[in-house]
């Protein structure tokens, strides 16, 4: 794994109440003259073109106060929403992070294996010809590009047993850095599955579920993550004459759910709303058991048929939930402090949704709005209409053509989605349907229908302006808008 050095810049961090802070008296600066050789360094002409700060979440369903649940505790992602436009109706392309983020990062559909990038790195080192990736086309164009934490399918783009192999890399000619710090966690693997201090992932099912832990950020890794993040926005902001592209991934709320006790704290002694459609859903669909879930020691309980556990679970997930949106504040709280607040794009994404209980599923990997939703939120500098959110339908393939719309760069020919620039211009400019695919099954999202067609020829068609939604197909009562959707489908993907 290569690892930046910035042990310098970290003698010259306080670390206070779990979050780093600038020091910026005058022996600060003069240390740090000191250190890198010259103090005219550090006030860099500002770059003329927008930087871009990505920050992606993992396993993040639209579970937060500004995509309308009023009991999650997400304060920093909410004043990002108000500050920029919420795109309440995003959906990915895939229920699984590998292959959703490779959509994120290529603007291209692909397969919906975890493995998606990895392949396409295996196709370029056999000599095919393949379109760069939004990171790389932005370095190619003048960008400094950094990414922190999981931001491909492996957290630090490393392959490898232990995902720390230099000679196998996710994203060749992505980044100019690509940083997965690690410390008690040994390596990428044990953070990516870590709990508190260290504990690394071996048999899952001797580790718990959830947990809730007294320490502060850095007791998982999300908090060593965000501490590299904000020593590179200083390094980018301070010592790099070159706009940046900065991608920051957080692992949490990904399984097993665990957090500092403050941020469990909130959720222990309120009564949550009841879950919608809890039941299994009848004829095919893409359900599953929710192995993922059961990987875990849940301690002999399901949450199918133990409604207390049921709640413990969705409490913990609701406080990872907040941990992720104490980091976010961190590094935007960092990036005001750079100075560069006003000339920085903020791209906030989930990789996909994730069921608490939803049709009777625990878990990602269905093509289910549960899985297929995420969190969308777009920050531009002076941007028309601040704060009101868009209920058009987008999707995931759209992010790639929009940032380079918003930061003058080439249109790339070869993505598949399009700009959101008029939604950021007007929330109410009308969306498109969005197209997802899982295993032997392709889906369509229109503003008002879902329909999901299976490799053997079976559809479910569900009405999302009826109260049922999707807790009954209607297929066979509608084939005239079944056929038209199914064409849809075929001819998109």
């Amino acid at each position: 794994m290569h690892y930046f050095s910035t042990w310098i810049l970290r003698t010259l961090l306080t670390l206070s109440k779990g979050t780093l802070i600038v020091n910026h008296s005058k022996l600060f600066l003069s240390s740090l003259a000191l250190f890198c050789g010259c103090a005219a360094s550090l006030s860099l002409q500002a770059a003329k073109q927008p930087n871009v700060l990505l920050l992606c979440i993992d396993d993040l369903r639209p579970e937060l106060a500004c995509f309308d649940t009023p009991y999650i505790r997400s304060p920093n992602i909410d004043r990002l929403a108000s500050q920029g436009r919420a795109f309440q109706n995003h959906y990915v392309q895939a229920p699984t992070c590998g292959a959703s983020r490779f959509t994120l990062l290529t603007g291209r559909y692909g397969t919906a294996s975890n493995e998606a990038l990895f392949n396409r790195a295996k196709a370029l080192k056999a000599g095919k010809e393949i379109p760069p990736t939004m990171p790389e086309w932005f370095r190619k164009n003048g960008y400094t590009t950094v990414a922190i934490g999981k931001v491909s399918h492996h957290p630090g783009g490393r392959g490898g047993p232990d995902w720390n192999d230099n000679s196998v890399i996710e994203m060749p000619g992505a980044w100019d850095r690509e940083l997965m710090p690690v410390k008690e966690w040994q390596h990428p693997r044990g953070a990516m599955h870590g709990l508190a201090n260290g504990e690394i992932r071996g048999n899952a099912k001797k580790m718990d579920v959830f947990q809730s832990i007294q320490g502060g950020d850095t007791t998982y890794p999300d908090g060593l993550i965000t501490e590299e993040a904000l020593a590179q926005l200083y390094l980018l902001t301070k010592q790099d004459s070159k706009p940046f592209f900065l991608a920051v991934g957080l692992i949490k709320p990904h399984l097993p759910f665990g957090s500092p006790a403050q941020y469990m704290a909130p959720y222990r002694n309120i009564t949550l709303p009841a879950i919608p459609h809890p039941e299994k859903p009848a004829g095919k669909t893409t359900w599953h058991g929710s192995g993922e879930f059961k990987r875990y020691n849940s301690w002999g309980k399901d949450p199918n048929t133990d409604a207390a556990f049921a709640e413990e679970v969705r409490k913990h997930y609701a406080a990872c939930v907040t941990f992720a949106d104490a980091q976010v504040g961190r590094i935007l709280r960092q990036l005001q402090a750079t100075g560069e607040a006003d000339n920085t794009i903020i791209v906030l994404w989930g990789d996909h949704g994730w069921h608490l209980g939803e049709h009777a599923v625990w878990g990602k990997h269905t093509l289910f709005e549960e899985s297929l939703r995420s969190p969308l939120i777009i920050c531009q500098p002076g941007m028309k209409k601040p704060g009101q959110p868009a209920k058009a339908v987008v999707e995931t393939l759209d992010i790639f053509p929009t940032l380079c719309a918003l930061t003058d760069l080439p249109h790339p020919d070869f993505v598949a989605g399009v700009s959101l620039a008029p939604i950021l211009d007007d929330p109410t400019t009308a969306g498109h349907p969005a197209f997802s695919y899982w295993n032997n099954a392709q889906s369509i999202r229109t503003e008002s229908h879902r329909l999901n067609l299976h490799k053997d020829g079976s559809v479910e068609l569900y009405d999302h302006t009826a109260r049922e939604k999707e807790s009954r197909s209607i297929a066979k009562e509608n084939p005239k808008l079944v056929e038209e959707l199914t064409q849809m489908i075929k001819a998109r993907l």
